[in-house]
Order: C-alpha cells, then sequence, then structure tokens
C-alpha cells in the first residue's frame, strides 16, 4: 500500500512539474502574438490631405439659421463644432451640432478610390442620410442619393474666412431640373485661435491645422487643433512626432531646391 501511494504521489509532481513548464514555455509566446496589437490613428497621407483642407473649420461656431435669406421669420440659433475623429473603423471630421433644425450630427471622410467626399449624417429626428461629393474652388458641395419619393437633397459648405462660414441646405424632386432653398446656416467663430494654418503660429502636429492646444511628451511641448487630436497624440505620440519631422525635412528640402 505504501508503495502504491509513493507512485501515485511521484506521477502527480511530474504531472505538476510538466503543466508549469509548459505554461512558463507558453507565456512569451503569448505575450509576442499580442505585442503591437495597437494600431496607430494616424490616417493615410492621401485622405489627410484631402481633409486638410478644412483644417479652418476645426473648433466651435456660433450659428444662425434662415428659411430665407435676410428675414428673421422662422430663423433660430444653433451651435456647432468640428473636430478630428481618429478611429480604425470612422476616421475623419465630425460636426457636431447643438439645436440644429437640419442637422444634427455628420462626419466627413474621403474615399481616396474615387476621389470624393463623403458626408454621413443623423438628421434631428435620427435618420440617417448619407451625402457625395467634391471641392469646387471654397465650396464643398454635396448630394444625397434619391430618397424613396426621389427627392434629392444638397449641402453646400462654404468658407468665406476665418471667422464665417456658411452652409447651405437645399432639395430638389423628382422630376425637378433644379434645386430650392431649404434654409442656410451663418456660423461665426466661437472664441478665438492662436493662428491660422500656415501663418507662422503653432500648428497641429496631428494634422497641420492651427494649433490651439498645448500638449507634452518627453518633456517638450507640441500643439494640436482639436480633443480629437489631443486624444490621438496621447495614444501614439511617436508616430506623429516622427510624421511631424519628415514633413519639416521635406519643406527644408524643397525650400533649398527653389
Amino acid at each position: 500500500m505504501r508503495k502504491c501511494c509513493q507512485t501515485v504521489v511521484g506521477l502527480l509532481c511530474v504531472s505538476l512539474l510538466f503543466w508549469s513548464l509548459s505554461s512558463v514555455q507558453g507565456e512569451p509566446e503569448k505575450s509576442a502574438s499580442t505585442a503591437g496589437v495597437k494600431k496607430s490613428a494616424s490616417l493615410p497621407p492621401e485622405i489627410k490631405q484631402a481633409l486638410s483642407e478644412f483644417n479652418s473649420l476645426i473648433g466651435g461656431w456660433r450659428g444662425v439659421g434662415m428659411i430665407k435669406r435676410n428675414s428673421r421669420k422662422g430663423a433660430w440659433s444653433e451651435k456647432a463644432e468640428w473636430v478630428w475623429k481618429f478611429d480604425p473603423k470612422q476616421s475623419g471630421i465630425a460636426y457636431e451640432v447643438e439645436d440644429g433644425k437640419f442637422l444634427k450630427s455628420a462626419l466627413l471622410s474621403y474615399d481616396p478610390e474615387q476621389k470624393t467626399y463623403q458626408l454621413a449624417t443623423i438628421l434631428p429626428d435620427g435618420t440617417k442620410r448619407d451625402y457625395t461629393g467634391a471641392l469646387q474652388k471654397d465650396t464643398l458641395v454635396l448630394e444625397s442619393q434619391p430618397d424613396a419619393e426621389g427627392a434629392v437633397y444638397r449641402i453646400s459648405i462654404r468658407k468665406l474666412n476665418e471667422k464665417r462660414t456658411l452652409v447651405l441646405f437645399e432639395q430638389r424632386n423628382q422630376g425637378q431640373s433644379f434645386y430650392y432653398r431649404l434654409a442656410e446656416v451663418g456660423y461665426t467663430r466661437a472664441g478665438t485661435r492662436l493662428a491660422a494654418s500656415g501663418s507662422g503660429g503653432p500648428e497641429c502636429i496631428v494634422t497641420g491645422g492651427a494649433g490651439t492646444i498645448a500638449v507634452s511628451h518627453k518633456g517638450k511641448t507640441y500643439y494640436v487643433c482639436c480633443s480629437g487630436c489631443k486624444q490621438a497624440f496621447e495614444d501614439d505620440p511617436e508616430t506623429f512626432i516622427a510624421e511631424a519631422k519628415q514633413k519639416a525635412e521635406e519643406r527644408r528640402k524643397q525650400s533649398q531646391s527653389r
């Protein structure tokens, strides 16, 4: 009996030892497989360049909407904010509206294959509507697909200057060849900007827009343009610092070649 018990105990010890060794050997493999899973929030250069055309929109705005231009009848006030959004599934520039009559929110993105801008919107009643379009001089013109009744909607976003932007809403019914005005929102920038992009002031290290928010990494100060860029930088500062250095080097070479 004693010999039998010793045999059983011995087998148990060997099994426990084998299990322990297997666990220890398997741990590095698990760590190696999970290393580097986190992906940078940085956008492909072509997409970032296309969306950077709208860096001047980043920030908060106060808007006055009018059904008929220069008429207070049916007019309303709203607030809006444009913020860069970095997400593996949905990246672009988010457009959030408070007290809006025609929009609740939207996401502006760019399709590099089709060379078109996309605007995915949510209306005040929760309905979703997608637009596609292009930049025409200083105005981004986007059209929807026909709805169930054949109506097509158009949004035109026009930058007047650093402090003024107009957003025009239009509709074209089935069988019509022209658009008629639904409303227009005139936006005035809320607050001030440190600098306009390219003016010599601080630049956003993530998008190249006007730097308005200070961030730091390893004791050095950088600037970003919005909360979305701040989050992206804090998630992966090394990538954006490297991209900024590369961009600065390209600028230096271009200036020397002139």
